[in-house]
């Protein structure tokens, strides 16, 4: 695939069908599929994909991946005026990311109801003694978001039951 750094977003929606292109990158390598895209300016400036399975690196997490490429790109750790959207929606080690490379704004698609920690499971940003705040969207293309990562699961639930229909029974 190629990579979207440097192209032109016009919405939220283009931005984050590019996000979806990531998470697409993360399922065909039998990674969970998140991907994350920054944009600056409405200018692609960083872009990743879930990783740590094949990276061995537990924070190589979408957002992560894709700050750490816009960073880069910018020459700076800080990441202000920028936008990060991310298929689905950020776990806590991710918001605390967002947190301190001091993103403006948060879009997401999917709701992640076990380690979400915008709206789901907990709700980092709305903790008063945070130094940073930042505007939040959710819900953008969550149809599809939430779509890509069902039919991830189904696969390796598929999988799982297949290897186990073919295992030899300990009698």
């Amino acid at each position: 695939m190629l990579s979207p750094i440097g192209l032109l977003v016009a919405d939220d929606e283009s931005a984050m069908r590019l996000a979806l292109q990531q998470a697409q990158q993360a399922f065909s390598v039998g990674e969970v599929p998140v991907g994350a895209v920054v944009v600056l300016d409405g200018v692609v400036i960083g872009a990743g994909f879930n990783c740590p399975i094949t990276s061995l690196d537990p924070s190589a997490h979408a957002e992560m991946v894709a700050l750490r490429d816009a960073a880069k790109r910018i020459g700076n750790y800080r990441i202000a005026d920028a936008t990060l959207y991310v298929t689905v929606e950020p776990c806590t080690m991710c918001s605390g990311l967002l947190i301190h490379s001091r993103i403006s704004r948060l879009v997401y698609g999917a709701t992640e109801p076990k380690a979400g920690a915008v709206e789901s499971a907990s709700q980092v940003f709305s903790q008063p003694w945070l130094n940073h705040r930042l505007d939040i969207e959710g819900g953008v293309l969550a149809a599809e978001c939430s779509e890509i990562m069902s039919d991830f699961f189904q696969l390796r639930r598929d999988a799982k039951k297949r290897l186990k229909q073919t295992s030899p029974s300990k009698d």
